[in-house]
């Protein structure tokens, strides 16, 4: 099974799949994968980092990894890939996600441009497009330490990926926020 792990940088992506992978857990980090398959179409100019080859990647995808063994393809991408047979959305409330950012000093139009892409639920809906709603899982990230996040994550592989109240779509939303930056 090819599992997305997925969310807007700084949701815990890389830090909960290190987990996984600590715990035996086969994780396919999908920048290395493109790199290394040259899944690539380009640069984006304007945010200094290489556009991948969706297309391409899938099909790389599919042809190298087989969907009788569970595999996590961790990358904030890995959610546009029909190959995926199931998504997990790290998500994060966009006040703490605009902390996380700016620890890692990143700039302040791409710490903007993210934390708005959370607020409006961006990766969900890009998701929802490609994926049934019953192969989509969210978990927010916000007050969980990554090795709770990891777990839900097991507790979800656990129960065979049967949908659950804990983790169904549409549950976090962040929409209030938009108001709230407007008010100030």
């Amino acid at each position: 099974m090819r599992v997305a792990l997925t969310g807007t940088p700084g949701t815990g992506k890389s830090a909960v799949a290190t987990a996984l992978e600590q715990q035996g857990y086969f994780i396919v980090r999908l920048n290395d994968c493109a790199k290394e398959n040259a899944c690539f179409d380009g640069i984006d100019e304007e945010r200094n980092s290489q556009l991948i080859d969706i297309d391409k990647l899938n099909k790389c995808i599919k042809k190298n990894f087989a969907t009788d063994t569970l595999v996590f393809f961790e990358g904030h991408v890995s959610h546009l890939l029909t190959a995926m047979d199931k998504v997990l959305i790290l998500r994060c409330y966009p006040k703490e996600l605009k902390k996380r950012l700016l620890e890692k000093k990143w700039t302040a139009k791409k710490i903007k441009e993210n934390v708005d892409a959370e607020t409006i639920d961006v990766i969900l809906c890009e998701a929802a497009e490609k994926h049934p709603v019953k192969n989509i899982f969210e978990i927010d990230t916000t007050k969980k330490t990554v090795e709770e996040v990891a777990a839900s994550i097991i507790e979800i592989v656990k129960k065979k990926f049967q949908p659950t109240k804990s983790y169904t779509i549409g549950q976090i939303d962040w929409s209030e926020e938009i108001l709230k930056e407007k008010s100030s």
